[in-house]
Formats: C-alpha cells, structure tokens, sequence
C-alpha cells in the first residue's frame, strides 16, 4: 500500500513534528488550520493548507482530506486521535488511517473499558468505577477522569464527598470541549507514586516489541511538564515486568501501530498498576525516539502502508538518558495559570544541542483556544545527570519573551537536587516546591539594564535623521549624563552614561564600557574588561535582553508617568484571558471565602474564581460567555467589617 500523500489531523508543534518525518519519506504533507490559528508556522510549512471550521469536526476533516488529495490521514494527539467513529469514517472513505484498528481504539480509547481489558489480562488495576454515585467504593481521595481524555483534561483530584458533585461537572465539560465525549469515571488517587508508561509497537502480521519505559511523574493540574527515559526508579527486573505486562495487554487485543501503556507505580511498596493504554503517539514520545533511534511517526506510517516491523524485541538497544521538558504559556507563580498573548522572542541557542519540536516562533499569537504548549524541549546524555544538565543550560539560553512562562520553573526543577536524585513522584512539585520564577539578583539586574540602556543608545543612533555618525551622547561642552529610565518587575532604575573620546562609555560615572558591535538582535558589550554578547529583542516599549540564567524583560519608561487604569477596591479580575462561562452571584448576595463566584474557561480549561474573603457583591461586570482580557475586573465585593467594628 502506497501513502504519497498525509494529512496531518492536529496542528501545532505535533502537525510540524509529523510534517519533518514524511517529507522525509518523501510523501506531500497536508495540513488544517482555523481562523484561531491561521497564522502559525504550522500552517506555511504544509505543502497544501486547509481552512476548517474546528479540529473536532470529523466532515470537516475528511473533506480537507479529499479536497487537497490525501491519501492517509493521521491524527497526531489529542482532539479525534482515539476517537473510534473518526477513524472508521476515515477508512469507509478508502483512505489510510494512522493508528491501530477502530475495534481497538474503542475497545482500549474508552479508559474505563480499557481496565476492564487489563483485569481480564492479569494485569493489576487500581479500584475504580463508570458509577459516579460508587465513589464510597472506590475510596478517597479518587479522580474523576474523562473516559476518551487524555493530557489532564477533564481530571480533577476529589478529596471529600462534598467536592465530588462539582468536580464531576466540571470534568464533564472540559472533556465534552477537548474530546466531544463528556464521560468520566472514577478512579482511586495514589498520594506517593510515579507515573511510569511504555511504548510499544506492533504491525499487522502479529508482530509486537515495546520500546522501554518512560516516567512522566513530574505534572501539575494531573498535566506532565518533565518526562524522561528510562525511569530513574526501575531496576531491570522491574522494567522487564512492565513490558511484559503492556505486550500482554497488547497481544489480547490484537494492537498494531504506535501505542502507550500506562502504570501508576506505588513509591513505597513497588507494585505497578494498569492506568489506561492510549492508542495514539504521546506528547512525550521523543525521548524514546532519542534513546532507542527509532523514529515512531515514519514507524506508523510504515505500519499503516502494511510494511512489517523488520525487528524484534532483541533488536531493541536504548542508550543514554533523555529528558523532555514542556515548556508552556503559562504564570507558575499564579498557580500555572495559562497566559495569552504574542511571542515576541523565540530564538533557540545553537549550543548545547538539543531538539526543539516547536509550534511558535517569534511573532506567533497565543490565543485561549488551544492547550498554551509553546515547545517540548529534550536533550539526550549519556548519564541522566549529564541531560538534565544540558536541558537546564539550553532553556536558560533560550531567547523568550512576549509571554509568561514555566521556563524558569522547569530549570529549577532539572536543577534540583531531589530531581537529580531520582526523588520524581507525582507530588514533587508540592513536596519539594522548586523556585517558580526567576529571581535576578542586583548584580543581575543591574547588568541587564545597562546592557538595555547601551542597546539603546545604539538603536538611536542608527535611527537619527542628521549627524548619525556621532557617536550617541557626544557633546562639545560639559552637560549632564544621557539619562534612560527603565524598569524590571516593578522595580525602578535609571542608567546614566557619557560617551568618552575614545568611543568607550563611562556608565553611572563608574565602569568603562566598549561597544564592540550593536545589531538590532544583539550587542556585543565589554564592561570592566568582561566581555558578553547579549541577544536583544524590542517589542513595543520592552527590550528583552538575554542574560546567562534566562531572558530579562526590560520596560522603558516614559518621560512623564501616564495615569494607571485603577481596580476598584474589592476587585475580583481576570486572571488571564478568558471566556465567563458561568455566573454564580448577583448583585446583594452574601458570600463567604473561598466560595466560587465566577468560572471562566481557557485552553479548553475551567478555572473558577473565589471570593476572597467574606462579604456582599456590590457589582457584576461580567456577562455569561462574553470573552474577556487578563486584568479585566469581572465582580466586586464588599468586603464585612471585621468583628466588633462598623462602618460609620
């Protein structure tokens, strides 16, 4: 069976990951996009491009296919990659679907189905139920999980019956707007455990290997940020067990293509227990690809076109140590709340040398439809240590900003010396609370500005109209220091220079700096004898200048202060960009700490606002399903007269 052609169901940084493999291959790439999304990279880089209304809309999907000929459609991850019905539409057409058979996905897509499969297979299950109303059986604390969900989507964490009935909701609809099935089940929750998957492959003559263990423990909001093979907690009986237990489970049900068998592995006691198996490429399947060398999209593509594996388990050889970091749009310090908004740098560094699968670059706008992953970042070693090295030094010479993100939070996690211990269970991060955001010290950030302030000077002079070959701050008579005000988190400085007539710059009447060389994307500057290229991107009034730990984001002031827009006392805003999808209060309610006032939805997840302490709603300014900016005041509240006090 030949595939000359491929759309790629998915946009993204997983449309150009598969996109990269079947150029390779020699087969026309085909992508989708919509209107919220028209303008990312993705998009140029197919070879033929079409419009759709959504990414859940299985017609819309086949007639891109016929419309631009494709003969093979693959569905990357996520959206329709383990819906059944998709796929069978897909083949009634005639053409090639990516995946293992629709009797397989919906036989092991439908999670709770798919336990059902395992326990007949001897394969350990943790207690679980489809009946909401059995969560006494099940036991707390349980998770309520979208039954075709995947990626923390539709996942809420239940401590106590009375936060049962809410979360239940919620996961019902987060999993309805991710997947178009609102199905959830029950599942008992492990406090101290490691979340620990293996990759398999078979063909369609029989023919099955899996490809080593991943361990993905590393989450927040049950999403995984850190994952990495093989896992640093599995000796090789261990390892064995759990392959053993997934080529089981794949062997009963007859899988061919790519797939993922996940098990939860008890921290304390070491057993394993079957999570769900997910019939589609993982969002971490590079770390695989970068220990064993076997590429898993040209694997399923092959496989598809009816070609046999060509090797078996034996063949198989992992070396080295790879880790992923997910780097997303998103505020760590606020919870990992996700941000919108355009990406203003984004350059990787050429060194050390790592694989970046990216879905922006600068310029791209990240908007509150779609998850906020901006980039998996992975780098391979040969020792654990030596990758997580690598990944650290390679996210902090990312040159980023334009946006909030975890990067500085990922680089204090593969810093930390509980993760380069192998101290990885799902509870990491509130056990060990890396440090969330960078925090540049005065050194720091003292070099920073002076670093913008010389960008600048440069900048003016390439810009002047008249006299630009003087240098910038040259006077005939004695005046005051060239003066630039800025600001860095809030904090205030001005850096004054004067150029000397040697070309140096003698910068707040102390250190001697030499321009060496000024771009509009860098400045090569000398200060005190030390010398550093910085990379420097201007977005409006921000430069963000590249330091050694990270991107520092520089604000230049104005001569004169403009009047700030002013919160109302009592406030409750947006904390990102949203939709309100739900109002719960109205004007003259009572309400009480921590009760939900408001929910909003973004990146296809719910997040409800409280009331941050007890008291009346004075007004409601925000409207059912109106679509809202980061800072917007939504309510306000009237905050009670503390205990044995009155307002006059």
């Amino acid at each position: 069976m030949s595939i000359d052609s491929l759309l790629v169901a998915n946009r993204g940084e997983i449309a150009r990951r598969i996109f990269r493999t079947a150029r390779e291959m020699g087969i026309t790439t085909v992508g989708v996009f919509s209107d919220a999304d028209e303008g990312h990279p993705f998009v140029a880089e197919a070879d033929l491009a079409v419009r759709i209304d959504g990414y859940l809309d299985a017609e819309a999907l086949l007639g891109a296919a016929r419309r631009s000929g494709a003969t093979a459609v693959h569905p990357g991850y996520g959206f329709l990659s383990e819906n059944a019905a998709f796929a069978e539409t897909i083949l009634a057409a005639g053409l090639t679907w990516i995946g293992p058979s629709p009797k397989v996905i919906a036989a092991m897509g439908d999670k709770a189905a798919a336990k059902r499969i395992a326990e007949a297979a001897g394969v350990p299950t943790l207690a679980s139920s489809d009946d909401l109303t059995a969560a006494g059986e099940v036991g707390y604390p349980l998770l309520v999980k979208a039954t075709a969900g995947g990626g923390g989507k539709g996942m809420h964490l239940v401590r106590s019956e009375d936060e049962l009935e809410e979360a239940v909701a919620t996961a019902r609809r987060e999993a309805a707007a991710a997947f178009a099935d609102d199905r959830v089940f029950l599942e008992r929750y492990l406090e101290r455990a490691r979340h620990v998957e293996v990759q398999i492959l078979g063909d369609t003559q029989g023919n099955l290997v899996h490809l080593g263990d991943r361990e993905c423990s590393i989450q927040r909001r049950h999403q995984k940020i850190v994952e990495e093979s093989p896992s640093p907690a599995i000796d090789d009986e261990l390892r064995s067990a759990m392959g053993e237990a997934a080529l089981s489970l794949a062997r009963d049900v007859g899988y061919h293509s790519a797939g993922t068998v996940e098990f939860i592995l008890d921290d304390t006691t070491r057993e394993f227990f079957f999570l769900e198996a997910n019939t589609r490429l993982q969002v971490e399947h590079p770390v695989t690809e970068e220990t064993t060398g076997i590429d898993l999209v040209r694997e399923q593509i092959r496989i598809a076109a009816g070609e046999p594996l060509g090797y078996v388990q034996q063949d198989v050889v992992a070396t080295g140590h790879a880790i992923e970091a997910r780097l997303y749009a998103e505020d760590p310090a606020s919870g990992f709340l996700p941000d919108a908004g355009t990406v203003e740098a984004f350059a990787p560094a050429a060194e050390p040398k790592v694989r970046f699968d990216s879905g922006v670059e600068a310029g791209t706008a990240i908007g509150v439809d779609f998850d906020p992953l901006l980039a998996k970042v992975v780098a391979h070693g040969h020792t654990r240590t030596e990758a997580a090295a690598r990944l650290a030094r390679a996210l902090e010479r990312l040159h980023l900003g334009g946006v909030d993100t975890n990067r500085d939070f990922l680089v204090a996690t593969l810093r930390h010396e509980a993760f380069l211990a192998g101290d990885t269970t799902t509870d990491f991060i509130e056990r060990h609370a890396p440090r969330r955001t960078l925090e540049p010290d005065d050194d720091e950030l003292a070099r920073a500005t002076r670093t913008a302030a010389m960008w600048i000077q440069g900048r003016n002079r390439k810009r002047a109209l008249v006299l630009g070959h003087i240098q910038g701050g040259w006077r005939n008579a004695r005046l005051p220091n060239e003066r630039v005000r800025l600001s860095v988190g809030g904090l205030e400085t001005t850096v004054s220079y004067q150029v000397r007539r040697d070309g140096t710059f003698l910068v707040d009447d102390a250190l001697e700096v030499r321009v060496h060389r000024w771009a509009e994307d860098c400045i090569d500057l000398e200060v005190d004898g030390v010398r550093t290229t910085h990379a420097v991107t201007e977005a409006g009034s921000r430069l963000h200048v590249q330091t050694q730990r990270g991107t520092v984001e520089v604000n230049v002031l104005p001569r004169f202060e403009l009047p700030e827009v002013q919160v109302p006392e009592g406030g409750l805003v947006a904390p990102m960009p949203c939709r309100v999808i739900e109002v719960r209060v109205a004007v003259g309610d009572r309400v009480t700490a921590g009760q939900t006032l408001l929910v909003v939805e973004a990146m296809k997840m719910e997040h409800h606002l409280k009331a941050p302490h007890d008291g009346t709603v004075a007004e409601v300014l925000a409207e059912l399903d109106e679509q809202v900016a980061n800072g917007v005041t939504l309510m306000v509240l009237d905050e009670d007269a503390p205990e044995g006090h009155e307002d006059d």
